[in-house]
């Protein structure tokens, strides 16, 4: 209990930091996300709309972190960096002329939807089943495995167009609440990722 409770600390903590482009660690991990999801495309510039090619609303980013904080940019970081080729892949569905959506801004909800999860105990049977202490990097493979049945989940639904965002990801979370009711369940990341 009290590991989890730790975890609790350190995710809010995270979440309470606001993305500072002054703060050059921030910056630099802006930078990572965007090497990891092009890595054969340099920016043109820091402020330019080519961030909206990995699902950003503007030309600036930082706007986009405003209320999951760091804990939303490490989110995707690690996602980028430990499942490169689901990202990259996810990312590829996220263009798709009837079932795209924006990559970023998906990523940093789903933020939200882990955090919730976590601090309502909702992951509590999950994260002890993996038998270790629930540290950051079990939060952030939890966030993986959303991202990943996320976009598995909205393919299956084919919706009609983003706007049918709100009503899917409910459904989304209502079915992992589900799941995360059974005291015995181990969520698992499943790589195979369906072309579109």
């Amino acid at each position: 209990m009290v590991g989890y409770r730790q975890l609790m600390h350190t995710v809010e903590q995270l979440r309470c930091v606001g993305y500072d482009e002054g703060n050059l660690d921030h910056e630099v991990q802006l930078l990572e996300l965007w090497r990891l999801l092009q890595p054969d495309r340099a920016l043109d510039k820091r402020v330019t709309k080519q961030w909206q090619d990995i699902g950003f609303q503007g030309e600036d980013p930082k706007t986009d972190f405003r209320g999951m904080g760091l804990l939303g940019l490490q989110n995707l970081i690690y996602f980028a960096r430990e499942y490169s080729s689901a990202a990259r892949h996810i990312l590829s569905h996220s263009h798709h002329p009837k079932f795209g959506f924006s990559f970023a801004i998906v990523g940093i909800n789903l933020t939200s939807l882990a955090l919730k999860l976590l601090m309502d105990y909702s992951l509590r049977s999950h994260l002890y089943n993996q038998k270790k202490l629930p540290d950051l990097d079990a939060f952030h493979h939890f966030y993986c495995y959303l991202f990943i049945e996320f976009d598995r989940f909205w393919l299956e639904c084919e919706p009609r167009d983003i706007m049918e965002f709100n009503r899917i990801r409910d459904i989304f979370e209502n079915n992992l609440r589900v799941q995360l009711s059974d005291n015995t369940t181990t969520l698992k990341i499943n790589i195979e990722v369906d072309t579109v």
